[in-house]
């Protein structure tokens, strides 16, 4: 089975980031696209270091009592990364998953909303984080910040060339595509990857589903991520590649 986004939208803006640099002044405006991949056949390329927890499924948080824990409407849905670690009680993880390869590590959680990917190499960290509108995350070293509308690319440079980009997609669908769609990303998640089924909000008889794909190699990391809503009919779609200079 092969999953492929369609392309992204263009993106008129470039973005540089220093580390944990607060000041964004140096942000450029150059034009940037990023085309989607089909998914990879095998999510885990040796020789990384990996582990995958919670596969029971069961819920894994125990934070505080503002973090949101159920998956909120898609036009709430937030995109955004930053040049710092998040603390983990910001959000409730069903699954999680640890990589290290080639110098850099990574820590993929599937979260109540999306999903959040802290991303280290050298001294720099970059943290994606794919929530709710109104969840309570910080607005400090914020790089990027996008409402999840229709789709959208973009990219950001480190010091030291260290490069990210990103494309997410919006896609609304008829009930019986959704369905249909939902279940072969479920049969697909038990071959590979990160999955995770939600509890039912009570208007439908199934929950939503989260996948995750990983491609690991020596100078990058692709992550593809699959989030439906059911309540809405809709999936969004997203890829992201961490890649070293």
């Amino acid at each position: 089975m092969r999953f492929l986004l369609h392309h992204a939208a263009r993106s008129t803006s470039l973005r540089f980031c220093q580390g944990e640099l607060e000041d964004k002044s140096s942000f450029g405006n150059v034009y940037a696209e990023v085309p989607f991949a089909p998914v990879a056949r095998r999510a885990y390329n040796e020789p990384s270091t990996w582990n995958l927890s919670s596969r029971s499924g069961t819920d894994r948080y125990q934070g505080g009592a503002d973090v949101l824990t159920v998956r909120p409407k898609v036009a709430e849905l937030t995109f955004q990364l930053y040049g710092r670690p998040l603390h983990p009680e910001l959000f409730a993880v069903f699954e999680s998953c640890t990589i290290e390869r080639g110098g850099y590590s990574a820590k993929i959680d599937i979260t109540s909303a999306g999903h959040v990917v802290t991303w280290r190499y050298g001294g720099l960290t970059l943290t994606e984080v794919a929530a709710a509108a109104h969840h309570p995350l910080p607005k400090m070293r914020r790089l990027l910040r996008y409402s999840v509308k229709g789709q959208r690319s973009d990219r950001v440079e480190c010091r030291g060339g260290v490069l990210y980009q990103m494309s997410f997609q919006l896609e609304p669908t008829d009930p019986e595509i959704f369905w249909t769609f939902q279940q072969e990303l479920a049969q697909e998640g038990q071959r590979q990857g990160m999955l995770h089924q939600f509890n039912s909000s009570g208007r439908m008889a199934l929950g939503a589903l989260s996948y995750i794909n990983l491609e690991a190699r020596n100078r990058s990391l692709l992550i593809q991520a699959f989030h439906t809503f059911p309540d809405d009919y809709a999936v969004v779609k997203s890829q992201s590649l961490f890649q070293l200079p």
